[in-house]
């Protein structure tokens, strides 16, 4: 057999070999690093049989679906450790995410914060000790009288729900033996010292409210202690960008219980996400965009239609009007293309570039809900694009640069995903490798770098996803881009041809904020809520030196109002010192203090949270300063020796 490997090169067997032993025949020093293989693009354990010709590549901590099998060995260990420490407590599940594992479990007494330490310093000793993972199936009855021998009646249950003829394998440690696919390391060693147990959580058993409560215990792993102390780093650096915690601080945004998942905005919210919206508006009737608005209330007839109705009713709100099923749009798809539809369309029409500021709801369950970041109420900046086959790809790229522009502006660094068409899905085979072709030639011509996501596309059509990096090094994905054939033949769109025939549009779906209220959260966090002047709720403070100088204070605040420059003016009996502090914490980007001397020359002495004091200036230059920046839309930054 021949065995093609990651760097091109191929080397002939003999005989099948283990993964692992292949790794030990290339190198002895990759075997202890490999922490799983890729046999023709198929992750597979290190234990895996290759009995064919194949491509191999060995994946080690390095690569992310190495990392991913370290981690999956590192939830055992924890789990192993919480078995010894805590006997009488059950396992549900483990699996690895993106940022490390987790175990959810089901403990007789409660585990607290203070458990953490415990547990952490038994997984050291379970490392330590080097146990072999041994791997070994068991026909389903066996199974399930193992892990009711073993008393975890969550694997119980598991095993119960597997299909008919589902191979229901178990990995072994020491006296751990715990229900699961794989992959997994060899030993426990392989998962190292670059580990660490980062807090607790509720979570229901199986994502269900219906379900009992179980604990989860979060922790990560990396590859060395570098990463992980980057990560843990990073992480604090995250807590105090909290968009939560930051939103409440600058007065921006509330939640409240009569309404969970409902965000409050607050007047400087307010201010803030107007300036987005203009923004919005601004660059869209730039590049050709028509704005529409449309119902939030349809008849379930039209999700029926759309296909939503099938693909997404569970997360559909619905209520009754007039003894008919409605719904409250989810999406706003549905209804651009009835405003398509709402007249006789030509090919000289085309393209038709429909966007709209669209309030949306999803039922998200309460254990998803975090900030504005996964909300059930938000505004999608969707638009509607329908076009002619030949105009595909321009307009493709036209929306590709577009979202770069927007990302661009807010110094967001982005990669980019091509997803393909997902297991429930609607389309022939025809239309969805046309659709996805389209995207992955108007990629090529971009010359953008990309990564093949499989199967993640929407159910109607594959899109290309835009990720953006904020500035701790955190991703996001907001920006899409996704091609539709299915909706048009679905509502019968028309376009009337150069050769006088009726013809089907194609359509993209598309957004660039995406959730305008996740884009929000995602701007405070990025920026620590220190706004760039032109989007920042409040951009100048006026701070009186006493009581004396506020009728001045006020005529300065008057007179930046009325040029378009968002001023308040602080008026309380308080040091001026502490005014600047306090504007400082609010993050404002201007002060102007203002006394005898500044009441006298009719000037203002300016402070910034760029580069603190910058002196005095006339009121005019600074308005005259301040303007440009604003319509630059420029992003000062904080001067090194401020």
């Amino acid at each position: 057999m021949k065995i093609r490997l990651k760097d091109g090169s191929v080397k002939e067997y003999e005989c099948a070999m283990a993964v692992i032993d292949i790794a030990k025949d290339i190198s002895e020093g990759l075997a202890r690093m490999a922490c799983a293989g890729e046999v023709d693009g198929e992750v597979v354990d290190l234990r895996t049989v290759v009995d064919r010709d194949c491509s191999l590549s060995i994946l080690t901590a390095r690569d992310e679906n190495g990392l991913a099998a370290l981690r999956h060995t590192a939830s055992h260990v924890m789990a192993q450790a919480v078995k010894r420490l805590y006997p009488e407590t059950k396992l549900a599940i483990g699996p690895s995410i993106a940022d490390g594992f987790y175990y959810d479990v089901d403990p007789a007494v409660p585990l607290t914060a203070e458990d953490l330490p415990k547990i952490e310093a038994e997984m050291k000793k379970i490392v330590k000790e080097g146990l072999e993972l041994n791997r070994f199936t068991l026909p389903r009855e066996e199974a399930i009288a193992l892990m009711k021998e073993k008393a975890e009646p969550y694997k119980v249950e598991l095993i119960e729900d597997l299909p008919e003829g589902s191979e229901i394998s178990f990995y072994r440690q020491g006296e751990f033996t715990d229900l699961c696919a794989g992959p997994h390391l060899m030993n426990t060693k392989g998962v190292g010292k670059a580990f660490k147990l980062m807090n607790l959580a509720g979570a229901y058993w199986r994502g269900s409210e219906k379900n009992k409560m179980l604990t989860r215990i979060y922790a990560t792993a990396f590859a060395s202690k570098e990463d992980l102390e980057g990560y843990i780093t990073m992480m604090e650096e995250a807590k105090k960008r909290d968009h939560r915690k930051l939103g409440r601080e600058l007065g921006l945004f509330m939640m409240h219980d009569a309404g969970p998942g409902f965000p409050f905005f607050l007047p400087k919210g307010m201010e803030l996400k107007n300036t987005l919206l203009e923004y919005w508006r601004e660059i869209h009737k730039k590049a050709g965009y028509v704005e529409i608005s449309t119902p939030v209330i349809l008849n379930r007839k039209l999700w029926e239609t759309s296909g939503h109705w099938d693909h997404y009713k569970d997360n559909m709100y619905t209520t009754v009007i007039d003894e008919e099923d409605y719904a409250i749009k989810p999406m706003n798809c549905p209804g651009g293309v009835l405003a398509y539809a709402s007249e006789p369309r030509s090919y000289r029409d085309l393209p038709l570039r429909m966007g709209e500021l669209g309030l949306v709801h999803r039922h998200e369950k309460s254990g998803q809900l975090h900030g504005l970041m996964r909300v059930r109420c938000f505004t999608q900046d969707d638009a509607h694009i329908f076009m002619t086959p030949d105009q595909i790809k321009d307009e493709i790229k036209g929306v590709a640069h577009l979202i770069n522009e927007v990302y661009s502006l807010f110094g967001f660094k982005y990669h980019v995903e091509l997803s393909t068409r997902p297991e429930d899905s609607m389309g022939s085979d025809e239309d969805w490798e046309m659709a996805t072709e389209g995207l992955r030639s108007a990629l090529d011509e971009l010359g953008l770098d990309y990564v093949v996501n499989e199967g993640d596309g929407a159910f109607y059509g594959p899109k290309i996803d835009f990720h953006l990096e904020d500035s701790i090094g955190r991703t996001w994905q907001c920006g899409t881009i996704q091609l539709d054939f299915q909706l048009p033949q679905r509502f019968e769109l028309e376009y009337t041809g150069a050769d006088g025939e009726k013809h089907r549009p194609i359509m993209i779906h598309r957004v660039a904020f995406g959730s305008i209220e996740r884009f929000i959260g995602i701007l405070i966090e990025h920026f620590a809520g220190a706004f760039p002047t032109w989007l920042a709720p409040v951009q100048v403070r006026v701070l009186p030196i006493s009581d004396k100088y506020s009728e001045y204070a006020g005529k300065i605040s008057e007179q930046l109002n009325e040029a378009g420059i968002r001023a308040e003016m602080d008026t309380r009996s308080e040091k001026i010192g502490y005014k600047i502090r306090e504007a400082q914490t609010q993050k404002v980007p201007y002060m102007l203090v203002v006394g005898q001397k500044e009441e006298e020359e009719g000037n203002v002495s300016v402070r910034s949270r760029f580069a603190g004091d910058e002196g005095s200036k006339s009121l005019d230059a600074f308005i005259s300063d301040i303007q440009k920046e604003i319509k630059t839309k420029e992003i000062r930054k904080m001067e090194p020796s401020k």
